[in-house]
């Protein structure tokens, strides 16, 4: 509702049902045409949206303006297709319940778009995962699909659909799509094979030669002229500027994948397309008898290869007839018309088994979504956008259908809107008194009467044996409802009338006007028969969708087919069964002009629709009653700040309290009526005088919140700066006090430590305990501190080490023995972990005594010895009695081997033949041993450490061997070459 009463006067009232004037089309008219000029397309009728199409972009779609509509009371913001689909779908999920969203008008008056609107907005509202996501957007992608293969160009519509579609999307209890289903309804096939001066075919066939790729193209035989094709120029528009056909060709080949189609299905769809294309180019000639006979065989080719019919068959099911005599097959030869009617329906067949075809794919990818679990709870909201109804300067039986579905759907409109209203009324305990409406049912008799009808007669004529023709259904009608009230013929018409009507054109008085129908085709197209052999040829085609639309198992019946007017009667009556079960929403379009330019309101035309599409007759019956209801929960907290009783809150009922408000307001008796859960306003001036006041309460209220607010927000600010000094007064005598007793901590720890280190002084020289662990940490600290500025510069300068502290000896040890080992011998890392034994190790311990097995020079047998190294000499031990003396001076080496064995040959000078040769050692303490070795005699690289092979001197003259290697287990023994063989791990 617009806020003020001079914002009304420039873009009208938003709900026709608040007019004052409303019984006048002039008033209704001009409230339109306010909001019109105002880019506000939208006006309601109560619940029933009024859409005017404003033939330009307009920036009211986008996802911010979904989110503003989405949970909104329906009269809470300006009208909006998008509040009309999510009242309907919140509606839905409350009283769990199906709906229906009636979309009607013209051709070219925005059907098709309001229908898109509504599907974008249910795509974006409902809940999103994966699967429903996948569930959208082949909802979406399906409107691209359907509109390519059945909307075309037409006078009045540059996107019109030429056939009805009833969508319904499924929804599961918690609101998410889930699904979806579509009926179509009497697709146009006629376009196929001709379409009047102004018009194009289907938009597929331009967006396969127009945006079709190259290789594409190529395999099917097409080239990117459309002029090349008689189906396609009959109409003499194959380019249009309004229409891109090579962007609208990307869109569909996107959707198609999406849409769950695989790449062979798609593969023969583009075949079937490009095959009706070739067919239309198909030529005949006369021959001397006057048969028909081919003359462009190149064409008949292509569609042979696309379709996978052998050529001679399919040449045979165009150019003859079988016929059926007893037990015998003949094949009658066609004349040339015959050939072309008989390949036009051929053609007209193909296309449009192909389109149901690619509407059950949808459904089926629809469906397929569909889980088991949620098959058991799903409601659904019906979209049906049906063509429009059609005046064109010449209508056909296409123009007579269409318009008889309108025709029906106003009647089924009629009847819900007057049942609706009844029974609110009836509800809510308020008197209702009828409303004299035009009932079109007399009209809808007129067309569908058993025996009677128009419909009726045209099928008894095309079912009656002899030369029934479309003059002769004429003169049927003529005679069987010649008096009827709204049906006249030339010959019926008075003298005036007549000047407008042609001997072969019949005129009916519809609800939204007279319509002039030629009755010319009207036999040929309701029969729209194809010969026997036709579907024979076309069961022998290996295109896999060719042979699911004209299956095998399809009876051969002699008996003729339903009219396709019979069909079209009975697939409106299904239909309308449909739509009585459900809720409906109605959305009314209405083209502002007929040459679709922005800003043009042709007051006339509107006028013409405003009549016909019943909008005053349905205001009338909304203003029967009253004008304004609401619900007392909604009309009180809207209106309770009128009434000081009432404001802020009202602790009783809600009738109560909006009864209490209206008494306050002064509202007459005639002025409104109480029912049982709603408040009925009659008058719009009594709704405006109370919206009005509540503008003007509005600010009232609004200056007092700001001075509240902001006493409140200066009172806040007080509070916060208050709040903070207090804290930070707290942080700082916290912290203050913390910094005071860590200091008096910190003296405290002080002492500890100094007393942990005069003990630990005290016990330097005990094993390592609790009580000298710390000290001996820092005499370790210090002196490797020291030693980094002050290492010598080779490990064996002994006298150049700093001294270190007694607890650091075996650290000085295991240097050297890592400058000596490391990386050479096998078992040298298992050492390192090893501490050296104190009575051996220590500096003050002279001799150094360390037990070994020394192997004999003959026959290497093992004896038990004490090795004793002194500062002058090392000596071999037994019992006390010396072995052995090695005089440092005569030691020429010592070898081990790299492997992981504890042997080593002490090499010594031998030039007395009496004098003992080297020996053959086996030490535990190898690594000790060896360390306090090589700093006694303090020779450099005196230990070697070889590989394989020792050799060594028993005696001067004679020589013995030690052999090295690893095995899976230690042994010690003499080799048969006499050598002493050592294996290591």
């Amino acid at each position: 509702m617009e806020a003020s009463l001079t914002a009304r006067d420039r873009v009208g009232i938003q709900d026709f049902v608040l007019l004052d004037t409303y019984t006048s089309e002039t008033a209704c008219l001009d409230n339109l045409r306010k909001r019109f000029h105002e880019n506000l397309i939208y006006t309601y009728i109560g619940t029933l949206l009024v859409s005017v199409n404003p033939y330009k972009e307009l920036d009211i779609y986008s996802k911010k303006q979904m989110d503003t509509y989405m949970g909104v009371n329906f009269f809470e913001l300006p009208p909006h297709i998008y509040a009309l689909a999510d009242n309907a779908f919140r509606t839905m999920m409350s009283e769990f319940n199906n709906h229906f969203i009636l979309i009607s008008g013209e051709s070219g008056a925005g059907k098709t778009e309001a229908s898109k609107k509504i599907l974008q907005f249910y795509a974006v509202s409902c809940p999103s995962t994966k699967v429903l996501n996948n569930v959208r957007d082949r909802l979406l992608l399906s409107n691209p699909v359907l509109e390519a293969f059945g909307n075309a160009k037409t006078l009045k519509n540059d996107n019109s659909s030429r056939f009805g579609k009833y969508m319904d999307i499924q929804f599961d209890h918690q609101g998410g799509a889930v699904g979806g289903h579509i009926l179509s309804y009497l697709l146009e096939k006629s376009r196929v094979v001709h379409q009047n001066h102004g018009e194009r075919n289907f938009h597929i066939f331009y967006q396969l030669v127009e945006g079709g790729e190259e290789d594409l193209l190529r395999w099917l035989g097409l080239e990117r002229n459309c002029k090349h094709y008689r189906y396609l120029v009959q109409g003499n528009c194959a380019k249009v500027s309004s229409i891109n056909d090579k962007s609208d060709w990307k869109t569909v080949r996107k959707a198609l994948s999406v849409i769950d189609l695989s790449e062979s299905d798609i593969e023969n769809l583009f075949g079937i397309i490009a095959s009706v294309l070739h067919m239309g180019n198909i030529k005949f000639e006369a021959d001397a008898r006057g048969y028909a006979m081919l003359n462009n065989n190149q064409e008949m080719q292509w569609v042979s290869k696309l379709l996978g019919i052998p050529n001679q068959v399919l040449q045979q099911g165009l150019t003859h007839r079988k016929i059926e005599a007893k037990s015998e097959e003949v094949f009658s030869p066609f004349s040339v018309d015959h050939a072309v009617y008989a390949r036009d329906a051929l053609a007209k067949a193909i296309y449009g088994r192909t389109f149901s075809w690619l509407v059950n794919k949808i459904n089926e990818s629809l469906a397929n979504m569909v889980s088991n679990k949620v098959r058991k709870q799903k409601t659904v909201i019906g979209l049906l956008d049906i063509y429009g109804f059609e005046v064109f300067s010449v209508n056909s039986f296409e123009q007579f259908c269409i318009n008889y579905c309108n025709e029906k759907l106003q009647q089924l409109f009629i009847e819900l809107t007057l049942k609706s209203e009844q029974e609110e009324y009836e509800m809510e305990g308020i008197e209702w008194e009828p409303v004299p409406y035009f009932n079109n049912k007399i009209i809808c008799d007129l067309v569908e009467e058993k025996f009677r009808g128009i419909i009726s007669l045209l099928d008894e004529e095309c079912l009656r044996p002899g030369e029934a023709t479309d003059l002769t259904f004429l003169e049927k009608m003529e005679d069987k409802i010649g008096g009827h009230p709204h049906f006249v013929t030339h010959k019926l018409a008075d003298q005036k009338t007549r000047k407008t009507l042609k001997r072969g054109d019949f005129r009916l008085l519809h609800y939204a006007g007279e319509v002039t129908y030629c009755v010319v085709g009207f036999l040929d197209k309701n029969n729209d028969l194809l010969y026997r052999n036709g579907k024979e040829v076309m069961r022998q085609s290996k295109n896999a969708i060719i042979k699911h639309c004209f299956p095998s198992t399809e009876p051969d019946s002699k008996r003729r087919p339903e009219t396709v007017v019979t069909q079209f009667k009975n697939s409106l009556v299904g239909l309308t069964e449909i739509l009585m079960m459900k809720e409906p929403w109605y959305v009314r379009c209405i083209k502002p002009n007929e040459a679709k330019q922005p800003g043009h309101f042709d007051d006339v035309l509107v006028r013409h629709q405003v009549k016909y599409l019943g909008l005053m007759e349905h205001l009338r019956v909304r203003r029967a009653g009253f004008a304004y209801r609401r619900k007392y929960e909604v009309f009180l907290q809207r209106y309770k700040p009128l009434c000081p009783d009432t404001w802020p809150n009202w602790k009783g009922t809600a009738a109560e309290g909006v009864r209490c408000l209206i008494k306050h307001l002064g509202y007459k008796s005639d002025e409104y009526k109480m029912g049982r859960t709603k408040i009925f306003i009659r008058h719009p001036r009594t709704l405006f005088a109370t919206e009005d006041a509540f503008q003007v309460c509005k600010h009232k209220l609004a200056t007092r919140i700001q001075a509240k607010y902001k006493g409140y927000k200066v009172k806040g600010d007080y509070l916060k700066q208050r709040e903070a000094a207090t804290k930070i007064e707290t942080c700082w005598r916290g912290m203050m006090a913390r910094r005071e007793r860590q200091r008096r901590a910190w003296a405290v720890t002080d002492l500890l430590i100094c007393s942990r280190f005069i003990k630990g002084f005290m016990n330097r020289h005990q094993p390592a305990c609790t009580d000298n662990s710390e000290y001996l940490a820092f005499v370790r600290h210090s002196y490797l501190t020291r030693l980094k500025e002050n290492l010598p510069k080779t490990i064996l300068e002994k006298d150049s080490w700093l001294t270190p502290p007694p607890i650091l000896q075996e650290l000085l040890l295991k240097a050297q023995t890592s400058a000596l080992f490391k990386g050479k011998k096998e078992n040298y890392p298992f050492s390192v972990c090893r501490p050296f034994a104190d009575t051996r190790i220590c500096k003050t311990t002279v001799p150094l005594n360390v037990p070994v097995v020394k192997y004999d020079r003959n026959g290497f047998r093992p004896r038990l010895r004490q090795l004793i190294f002194t500062q002058e000499a090392a000596y071999l031990v037994e019992e006390a009695k010396i072995k052995q003396r090695i005089d440092y001076s005569s030691l020429k080496g010592v070898s081990v081997s790299n492997l992981s064995d504890n042997f080593l040959i002490l090499h010594v000078t031998c030039d007395d033949s009496k004098q003992k040769g080297d020996l053959v050692l086996q030490c535990d303490f190898l690594f000790e041993a060896l360390t306090k070795l090589s700093v006694i005699v303090n020779k450099q690289n005196c230990i070697h450490v070889v590989q394989g092979s020792v050799r060594f001197d028993i005696q001067p003259g004679r020589e013995g061997f030690v052999d090295f290697k690893s095995g899976q287990e230690s042994m010690v023994y003499r080799a048969k070459n006499g050598h002493l063989m050592v294996v290591s791990l």
